[in-house]
């Protein structure tokens, strides 16, 4: 049976990206969530997908430069309040998968605080386009899932070769490889994203998807 979860919590057009109303409606519909999360300068890990506050909130300051209570401040006065990963974990109550993906390169200081913060949360599936990120979380504890993410633009040879590592436990892949047979026979659990219409959520229903809008 296909497994589904919604990217950043988008359920449809009325839910915004990344926020706790749009990951509560999420599970109160049954489904997983993918979201993404940057470190502020003091550490707190955020549920936000840019490198900055630009695109969302007309701001160019960088994520990594400004402390939790700045960016909440911010995000707040403009209704759309970013939360923590910590208060996507309460919520979730342990009983809906999250796959996590971290956005940039986290040092090994903030990776075991990102294992240690979601330690009792047995659903967490923590996910990157960089893969040094999910490669030093398995020299810390080899005994997490994992996924590694791809764009279009990786080589399905690169994407197979990869795939080998017996420590991955997933492959998170455009949408653009399901019409390639090789990685359909690739034995690992494979994601598809990001899927935004029903005629591709029909199509597509008996993979495992990353969709939204629907």
């Amino acid at each position: 049976m296909a497994h589904l979860l919604i990217h950043r919590g988008i359920v449809n057009k009325q839910y915004k990206e990344n926020l706790l109303k749009s990951f509560k409606q999420s599970f109160k519909k049954g489904y997983g969530i993918e979201t993404d999360i940057h470190a502020t300068k003091d550490h707190e890990f955020i549920c936000f997908h840019d490198f900055t506050l630009n695109r969302i909130f007309k701001k160019k300051e960088s994520v990594k430069n400004m402390k939790y209570s700045q960016i909440k401040k911010i995000s707040a006065q403009n209704k759309k309040p970013i939360p923590l990963l910590k208060d996507l974990l309460k919520i979730s109550k342990n009983k809906y998968s999250l796959f996590i993906e971290i956005k940039p390169a986290f040092s090994k200081k903030l990776l075991q605080k990102l294992l240690k913060e979601t330690s009792k949360f047995s659903k967490c599936v923590f996910i990157s386009f960089n893969h040094k990120n999910i490669y030093n979380l398995l020299k810390i504890k080899n005994n997490i899932k994992v996924g590694l993410s791809f764009s279009p633009s990786i080589s399905v040879k690169t994407i197979i070769k990869k795939s080998n590592n017996k420590k991955i436990n997933y492959l998170i892949l455009d949408k653009f490889f399901l019409k390639n047979k090789n990685i359909q026979n690739l034995k690992i659990k494979k994601y598809y994203y990001t899927i935004k219409t029903k005629l591709e959520f029909n199509n597509y229903s008996n993979n495992n998807l990353i969709f939204e809008n629907l």
